[in-house]
């Protein structure tokens, strides 16, 4: 009787469209697009620019895209659980508006003054999830009506309160000067001053990461945005992770507005007003799908410093800032077509 010996599979033998174990997982991280994006942005504006790789620049870029990121990394969550906020942008003013109100008008300590609006933030974060979760409208409409009802508060209060639409003064309130410390300090590394804004950034980014990646939570928020029956039917707690998310992106704000408050010692009733669209973009340039269930925290910090390399970038080869929308414009389109396309060779390589 003959033997039949099977001889191991070779190269012939595999599935001639399964990429090298390494561009495998490449490819399912959702976060190496914009780092490709991240890498040309830099080279390029590396080689055509003086400024750009000096200290000075190199601290501009990172300041520019700090706020941005902070922000688009609790968006890219949120986004990941399958919702968007276009409240964020103005609660950065509103958080610190509160503040300032509290601690310039009413003589509060800035430490106190910083606890009360954080928990402002966090009860608007908190009924924007539950309305969402209890009507079933979508996130899009239950927020811009928390946009438009916030700016109309910021304005109208803050007038109320002022007689102008800024707060100002706060430098002289009791707990300035460790506050500052903490939200406003800068650091001088070399020759560059780096921001506190940068270390808000990075460590929340790195926080993010692993409660996205190690936990179960982070679990948690890829089902309910990827599938919600299907998470409710296993047990995940869909209503408790979304109002979470929800919350996750007021706290971002609350340190955004208490970081360029510190810093700058006023705030304006409409600043924050329209930044909303540009946490999602960078959010996006990230990983992030708009159907959500998919994306990344580090790509997110990755999409705003593209942003802030982009911007000093184009200020540093001396054109026009209106060219800043154009590369937008086209980044958002790239972006979504490029994630789409690795979230489809991402299933690929995953069956």
């Amino acid at each position: 009787m003959a033997v039949v010996t099977k001889e191991p599979a070779g190269p012939a033998d595999r599935r001639e469209d399964s990429p090298p174990p390494l561009l495998q997982r490449l490819i399912v991280r959702p976060e190496i697009g914009a780092a490709i994006g991240a890498m040309v942005v830099f080279f390029f504006f590396s080689v055509i620019t003086d400024e750009f790789l000096s200290p000075g620049g190199v601290a501009n870029w990172l300041d520019d895209a700090s706020t941005l990121g902070i922000m688009a990394v609790a968006v890219a969550l949120l986004m990941i659980g399958g919702e968007f906020d276009l409240s964020a942008g103005v609660m950065t003013a509103s958080t610190a508006l509160v503040t300032a109100l509290l601690a310039v008008e009413l003589g509060w300590n800035v430490w106190f003054a910083l606890a009360a609006s954080l928990v402002f933030a966090l009860a608007v974060g908190a009924l924007n999830g539950w309305v969402v979760m209890r009507t079933g409208l979508p996130s899009f409409i239950v927020t811009l009506g928390t946009f438009l009802a916030l700016q109309g508060l910021n304005l109208g209060v803050t007038r109320l309160a002022t007689g102008t639409v800024q707060v100002s003064g706060i430098r002289s309130a009791d707990g300035y000067e460790s506050a500052g410390w903490v939200f406003a300090s800068t650091t001088d590394i070399g020759d560059a001053h780096i921001q506190a804004s940068v270390v808000w950034w990075i460590v929340l980014t790195l926080l993010a990461a692993l409660l996205l990646v190690r936990t179960r939570f982070g679990n948690w928020i890829f089902a309910v945005g990827g599938a919600l029956p299907s998470a409710r039917a296993v047990g995940v707690p869909a209503v408790r992770t979304k109002i979470l998310l929800f919350m996750g992106t007021a706290f971002a704000a609350w340190v955004v507005g208490a970081c360029n408050l510190l810093r700058f010692t006023s705030v304006q009733a409409n600043q924050g007003v329209g930044l909303e669209f540009q946490y999602i973009i960078a959010a996006v340039v990230g990983g992030c799908l708009l159907t959500g269930g998919f994306g990344s925290v580090v790509g997110a910090a990755i999409g705003a410093l593209i942003f802030g390399m982009a911007r000093q970038g184009i200020v540093y080869a001396n054109w026009n800032s209106d060219w800043f929308m154009l590369f937008l414009g086209v980044l958002l389109l790239s972006a979504v077509l490029v994630n789409n396309a690795f979230k489809k060779q991402a299933e690929r390589v995953r069956r």
